[in-house]
């Protein structure tokens, strides 16, 4: 507790990717040493060198957690009793079969077990079934480095709740959920991270907060399947959703906006749900919501492909052959963050479809290798020039980032199919609404 105080113990971080460099970060710059552990060589070389792969973050904090000597990274998990305190901040994807996936959890804990000392605190972030901490991540502990977990080491969930590129939020000023396997732990990880957030909530037990960030992303993701489900009723009926969800939002009370789009994307929202839903069956129970919102939300890049096709049927000009500009990559406005998003999926069904396909993203210039489409050819994002929406049968616009500008598109393309119902200015371009 006193060196939390005094900012003299070092904190290790495992996983510095879109939760645990921001994390790492937030650590340093309140005046902790950290060390960063990542298994990718060359966004260790990127971060050593004080560049930051993250867009929204930007460089000028790295370097300067950097320079002051607070902030190192490293591929050598040798160097993982170092640290006084670990933080797991890996991936937690699914199966093909929609079951989680927990090898790189495993293999984390394996790590650490290996070099696991006395005193120190183990804190999962990564989010993850209730009873992986307590159960899973304990156990492989215990077993891999013979030290008792509440007696020699330290072990706790607190889920991470980044929102990339959200200008009004932060990673210190989110207020921190955390459940120990028991009450030392517990203890330890409140004083921990209530040095660097706002506001701690500390919950009864690890499986408390485990549960807690699937509520929360579930929420979510039952009410984005809604809207996309109104959106397509609403398409029949010839009422535009989006005048709807304006006209529903001036209730002062009882409603909350969610607005449709072409599908879910991010890491949180498209798998953390299935994680509860896997360990509900375990216990004999079919959790209904969960699994028909994820029916909906993986439909909706269908359903928009299917707009673009009626859209093209009524010029006369066939999916096959066509030429479309796919506008915005990223699974959300004005951030790089391409994980999970609909547009890849959007790609690969037109490219099957025998289109000629490109993209613009002012975020994303190059097409990274993605998980679940690891066919898909590399593609860069071009500029649209007049000469280049003039010559497209079809503009889809996926990803409303502000940088875009829309009024050229406008006055240029023919033909626009929006899934995101924006403001478009007047122009000759029929617009359509997925």
């Amino acid at each position: 507790m006193k060196a939390v105080e005094s900012r003299t113990c070092q904190i290790g971080v495992l996983g510095l990717g879109y939760v645990g460099l921001p994390l790492a970060m937030t650590f340093a710059e309140s005046g902790f040493r950290v060390l960063g552990f990542d298994i990718d060589p060359q966004k260790v070389e990127y971060l050593e060198r004080g560049e930051c792969y993250i867009e929204h973050l930007g460089s000028s904090r790295l370097r300067f957690v950097a320079e002051e000597g607070r902030f190192r990274a490293t591929t050598d998990f040798s160097r993982l009793d170092e640290p006084d305190a670990l933080l797991i901040c890996v991936p937690t994807p699914l199966t093909r079969h929609r079951e989680p996936e927990m090898k790189y959890v495993i293999a984390t804990a394996q790590a650490i077990g290996h070099r696991l000392r006395s005193g120190q605190l183990v804190v999962l972030e990564s989010t993850t079934y209730p009873g992986t901490t307590d159960e899973l991540l304990k156990d492989l502990l215990e077993q891999e480095s013979g030290l008792k977990c509440g007696q020699d080491f330290f072990l706790a969930y607190s889920p991470e709740r980044e929102d990339p590129g959200n200008p009004d939020f932060r990673t210190s000023t989110i207020p921190k959920v955390l459940g120990g396997v028991n009450e030392v732990s517990a203890t330890l990880t409140q004083a921990l991270y209530g040095a660097i957030v706002v506001r701690t909530v500390r919950v009864s037990s690890a499986r408390v907060a485990e549960a807690t960030k699937l509520m929360e992303n579930i929420f979510r993701a039952v009410n984005i399947a809604l809207v996309n489900e109104l959106k397509m009723v609403y398409d029949r009926l010839g009422i535009d959703i989006w005048e709807v969800l304006d006209a529903a939002e001036t209730k002062p009370f009882g409603f909350m906006r969610f607005n449709p789009g072409p599908g879910w994307g991010g890491h949180c929202i498209p798998l953390d749900p299935f994680y509860l839903s896997w360990k509900a069956r375990e216990f004999g129970i079919q959790p209904k919501f969960i699994e028909l919102a994820g029916e909906i939300n993986i439909a909706m890049p269908r359903w928009v492909l299917g707009k673009l096709q009626e859209a093209l049927n009524q010029v006369g000009k066939p999916v096959k052959g066509a030429e479309i500009l796919i506008l915005g990559l990223a699974y959300k406005k004005d951030i790089s963050d391409p994980r999970e998003s609909p547009a890849f999926e959007i790609i690969d069904l037109l490219l099957k479809l025998g289109a000629k396909v490109s993209y613009h993203d002012p975020h994303v210039p190059t097409t990274p290798k993605m998980r679940s489409w690891p066919n898909l050819p590399p593609m860069k994002s071009v500029e649209p020039t007049p000469e280049l929406l003039q010559n497209l049968d079809a503009v889809l616009l996926v990803t409303d980032h502000t940088a875009v500008n829309y009024d050229r598109i406008a006055s240029y393309a023919s033909l626009i199919v929006d899934t995101r119902g924006i403001d478009w200015p007047d122009s000759n371009a029929v617009i359509v609404r997925a």
